[in-house]
């Protein structure tokens, strides 16, 4: 795990200007075969969370969660780690809006084809969805974050949009509260009802 995780900044650090020397060493000294591709870090949080759910390891796999810290940046990851780069095989999760940047980036490092799981609209959408609007409340309250809440669905802004829309809302509005809920979101389901694009995910890999 630890390994991974130095894999994951070398790659990152790589993909922002710096040398790529420690990540060739790390792919290959951990046998990474296959990099998840995630925009965000509530991404990779929920991923990570739904493969500990099916008892799965996926470092001790080959296989690395990335977060690339936003969907314009695939074009840069692809290049390093797909067929021009480390020639690792690639794959992810991507929201319906951001899906053209992913195709653009497969495409232009020969890895047109391959398998990206598109969420509607984004993954927190599809939690919401599957666990439906009360029970995302009933956690909300859990976390301790229910007052909250109630602030938030009291804004202007706020009326009139859909409660699944509200709730989508919320868990974007305070710094890390999406990385928690990535998580926590996953772990309240049961694993045999992952929305169909973490499932399908996760069935690839």
């Amino acid at each position: 795990m630890v390994e991974m995780e130095r894999f994951r900044g070398a790659v990152t650090a790589w993909a922002a200007g710096g040398p790529g020397d420690l990540a060739r060493e790390l792919a290959g000294r951990l046998a990474v075969r296959t990099v998840v591709l995630l925009e965000g870090p509530s991404d990779a949080a929920a991923v990570s969370a739904a493969a500990d759910g099916r008892g799965r390891n996926l470092a001790a796999e080959g296989v690395c969660v990335l977060s690339m810290g936003g969907a314009m940046s695939v074009g840069r990851f692809t290049q390093l780690l797909g067929p021009p780069g480390l020639g690792l095989r690639l794959t992810g999760l991507c929201d319906v809006a951001e899906r053209g940047f992913y195709d653009r980036g497969l495409e232009r490092a020969g890895a047109a084809g391959r398998d990206f799981f598109v969420c509607d609209a984004d993954l927190e959408d599809e939690l919401i969805r599957a666990l439906g609007v009360d029970r995302v409340a009933e956690l909300i309250g859990a976390q301790g974050d229910l007052r909250s809440l109630h602030t938030f669905l009291r804004q202007p802004a706020q009326q009139g949009r859909s409660p699944q829309a509200q709730l989508r809302r919320f868990l974007g509005t305070k710094k890390g509260r999406k990385i928690h809920y990535g998580r926590a979101l996953v772990q309240a389901l049961p694993p045999d009802r992952l929305p169909a694009p973490l499932d399908d995910l996760l069935a690839s890999l």
